[in-house]
């Protein structure tokens, strides 16, 4: 659902902003039916994929020592912090020692980590978070607050959704890892390629999603995320 214009937060009040939520707010059915679909398919993926998420929490705890999940606080709608969850694929405090971003052959990734990480199985516990409302099966992915200080204007506008598991520029950006390397090959350290030269890129593509949203684009981006994975 999208926030009503007066109660957004003063970050996100801008005429940039304020174009995009104009697109949105003339597509309430869709949004709604976003949330029934985020409601209902989450909670049966819980349900049905239980013995995979316990398989794996195992093997996490198995093979390095430190919390099976990983919860890290990220922003969100209306320009709001959540806790997201995450399957631990890193040495424990990782973001304590080096970037809060990961580039390609990142030495603070466990050996269970890289290979759950390559299918994306690290995301699967936000499925609660989809559930508690916090987040989205599509949409734009949550940053860090450091990393969403850093946004223009225009990008804010992306805020006015839940953030998502999912979206085209994830698709685009799965191999982020190894361009944020080659940034790093050129002496540019790993905070600044990805606010300069990263996330712009990214973001064209999220917002070109919001300028086009809709509930049918959606279950397509959601097949599609599917066929990436699976290939």
């Amino acid at each position: 659902m999208l926030t009503p214009w007066n109660e957004l937060d003063d970050f996100l009040k801008c005429d940039d902003v304020e174009k995009y939520y104009s697109i949105l707010s003339r597509k309430k059915h869709s949004l709604i039916l976003k949330r029934i679909m985020d409601i209902i398919l989450s909670a049966l993926m819980i349900i049905l994929l239980s013995p995979v998420l316990l398989i794996i929490a195992i093997a996490i705890k198995t093979d390095s020592k430190g919390p099976i999940f990983y919860r890290q606080v990220r922003v969100t709608r209306n320009n709001k912090d959540f806790r997201i969850f995450k399957f631990r694929t890193m040495v424990t405090d990782a973001d304590k020692i080096g970037s809060l971003v990961t580039v390609g052959n990142d030495s603070r990734i466990t050996r269970v980590g890289a290979k759950i990480r390559k299918v994306r199985l690290d995301e699967l516990p936000q499925l609660f978070n989809i559930f508690l409302g916090d987040m989205s099966f599509v949409g734009t992915r949550p940053e860090v607050r450091k990393y969403v200080d850093a946004y223009t204007d225009e990008m804010k506008a992306t805020l006015l959704l839940p953030a998502g598991v999912t979206s085209l520029a994830s698709i685009k950006f799965k191999d982020e890892d190894d361009l944020l390397e080659d940034h790093i090959k050129n002496g540019i350290d790993v905070d600044t390629a990805y606010i300069k030269y990263v996330l712009p890129e990214k973001m064209r593509y999220n917002l070109e999603a919001l300028k086009n949203f809709s509930f049918m684009a959606e279950i397509k981006l959601m097949f599609k995320t599917v066929f990436e994975v699976l290939k």
